[in-house]
């Protein structure tokens, strides 16, 4: 290992993941919660998209928007997951260099387009509670597809440069990355070579794609709010409001830890590597785990048509 550390090379074949340093002893334990979640990812969305698929009353863009979130969680997870179970079971360290951009890719990407799709589903809250009766004439199904095409297209555009960037450099210090995956800083920053450019892009798209969804999230509950709290009765308000709460709870699993890995990443030297990768790994897997739980259990259209399902085969 210390030879191939050594090794200059400037276009590099392969590169070695190290999984999660400092916890070498631990990736087998590691690796049990993590294929425990990873289950529940794969049947939590396909279950979402399986129900929204099978019955026509939700035929409508607010759950298009859920199965677009469950197809890119599944995708976000599964971008990552089978390569760390990999090391940790088989010790299978080596990922080839285009597969680890397009991986990168993916990662970053999707990432953007999960933030899109909460910005459409907060857009689609506001229109149902504040425009009630013009809600089937401003959101139509062909509105919320062009939508969603736009959410991807923005997703792909904005991150493309980022693996472009990162294929140019050369890699002449070591091709091992101290992560399990290939995530953007801890590839390119083998480089030797000016990497500025990459900084600066990949940090301003991702906080200025970051605070322009969150400003547009929190605009629409605002208005929303307004709106609530102007009806007339507690019940009315409640009820209301209910109709939010599956979407703010899964806007706070996604947004909590995405903000904790940030600040940790850029102010927590002192936090050690083994934690930031840890969170890394958490960060892209237990949202898209809880996600189709938390719609499942408090969307009583989803939670119906579940238990319905259900019901119907035992019988």
């Amino acid at each position: 290992m210390s030879d191939s550390n050594q090794t200059h090379f400037s276009n590099p074949s392969t590169f070695i993941l190290l999984g999660i340093p400092g916890l070498e002893t631990a990736h087998v334990w590691i690796s049990i919660p993590f294929c425990i979640m990873y289950i529940v990812v794969i049947l939590g969305n396909f279950t979402i998209l399986f129900i929204v698929k099978r019955e026509p009353s939700l035929h409508e863009p607010m759950y298009y928007f859920l199965c677009m979130l469950a197809i890119t969680d599944l995708v976000l997870s599964t971008s990552t997951l089978p390569k760390v179970l990999s090391i940790f079971w088989f010790n299978s360290r080596e990922i080839n260099f285009s597969a680890c951009l397009t991986q990168m890719f993916f990662i970053h990407s999707f990432s953007m387009v999960e933030s899109g799709i909460f910005v459409a589903m907060a857009l689609d809250r506001y229109v149902a509670i504040c425009y009630p009766l013009r809600y089937s004439t401003i959101l139509t199904n062909h509105v919320g597809a062009k939508m969603g095409v736009a959410l991807v297209l923005r997703g792909c555009v904005l991150v493309l440069p980022i693996p472009f960037l990162a294929q140019q450099w050369p890699y002449c210090r070591t091709n091992i990355i101290a992560h399990s995956y290939c995530e953007h800083m801890a590839v390119v920053k083998l480089a030797c070579a000016d990497i500025s450019l990459s900084n600066y892009y990949s940090l301003s798209v991702a906080l200025l794609v970051a605070v322009l969804d969150f400003i547009f999230i929190v605009i629409s509950y605002i208005q929303i709010l307004r709106t609530i709290f102007s009806l007339p009765t507690k019940d009315a308000r409640l009820k209301t409001f209910g109709t939010c709460s599956s979407h703010l709870c899964v806007i706070l699993v996604s947004y909590v830890p995405s903000l904790f890995s940030f600040l940790t990443h850029r102010f927590g030297q002192n936090v050690p590597l083994y934690f930031h990768i840890l969170n890394a790994n958490v960060y892209l897997l237990v949202p898209p785990m809880l996600n189709p739980i938390i719609y499942g259990v408090r969307t009583k259209q989803i939670r119906d048509k579940l238990l319905k399902l259900f019901t119907h085969k035992g019988n």
